[in-house]
């Protein structure tokens, strides 16, 4: 989607930069539960505490070419990129509002914080910065790292905090981690929950440049690693491992 588009969609319903300080932003209608869904790549679907937060819509073509448009009724839109595998905003149903470029923001009671991390291995000059986000939502603590590829600075460490859950791409390419690299933002971030992303699904046709998440798996010797048989989970704060566990989600084709 062009620049120009993507402004436009924004245009009536972006969300209002705000300052706050660093701690860890508290939402204001927590939940019992949150729900997460998996939509494909490093589209997921978080509803709870009054609200649906979807991440990443993406249009479908290379690595994604064999999922379904993830066009879900949402409230609240975050983008981590405007390339199309991470910022395809077209045809979502209803009006909801977007949140695109770092910062800080408020949306119904919750501070969500946008942190740039370089897109590529290059300090952004190949793709640009991805956009990493966190936020907390019916008491869990989420940092989405959507398509990063340059290693997390104390800095952005500082900003993104100690989530609960952590959403990690793990299969490499020019755009992301690769198992390794996702493996040292596991370490730094050290989440309770890690839900890989951004790796190769049979979706993927033959120009897709990514890896299985089981080349990120491999890596994960003493680490919990749980494989739902569906698309989503659902978490509560007061009942989240104890130990650092991996988290898989599975794609119903």
């Amino acid at each position: 989607m062009k620049r120009r588009q993507l402004l436009g969609y924004a245009g009536a319903g972006l969300v209002t930069s705000l300052v706050t300080g660093l701690p860890f932003p508290v939402d204001a209608k927590s939940s019992a539960s949150l729900s997460i869904q998996w939509l494909g790549h490093t589209c997921f679907l978080f509803t709870g505490g009054g609200i649906r937060v979807l991440v990443n819509p993406f249009r479908t073509l290379g690595c994604t070419a064999k999922y379904r448009p993830p066009k879900v009724a949402a409230d609240l839109v975050l983008i981590s990129s405007q390339l199309l595998d991470e910022g395809a905003v077209d045809g979502l149903p209803g009006s909801p509002k977007l949140i695109y470029e770092p910062g800080v923001y408020e949306f119904s009671g919750i501070k969500f914080q946008g942190v740039a991390i370089a897109h590529d291995r290059k300090g952004g000059r190949q793709f640009g910065n991805n956009t990493a986000w966190r936020w907390q939502q019916a008491g869990i603590k989420i940092v989405h790292l959507g398509g990063a590829a340059a290693p997390i600075s104390i800095e952005q460490k500082i900003l993104m905090g100690s989530p609960d859950v952590a959403l990690i791409p793990v299969g490499g390419g020019v755009k992301a981690y690769n198992a390794a690299e996702a493996k040292q933002a596991m370490q730094v971030l050290n989440p309770k929950i890690t839900i890989p992303t951004h790796y190769r699904t049979a979706a993927a046709d033959t120009a897709c440049d990514i890896s299985p998440v089981d080349d990120f798996l491999n890596l994960m010797q003493g680490v919990a690693i749980s494989r739902s048989s569906g698309d989503s989970i659902t978490l509560s704060s007061n009942k989240l491992p104890a130990n650092p566990t991996v988290q898989t989600l599975s794609y119903k084709f």
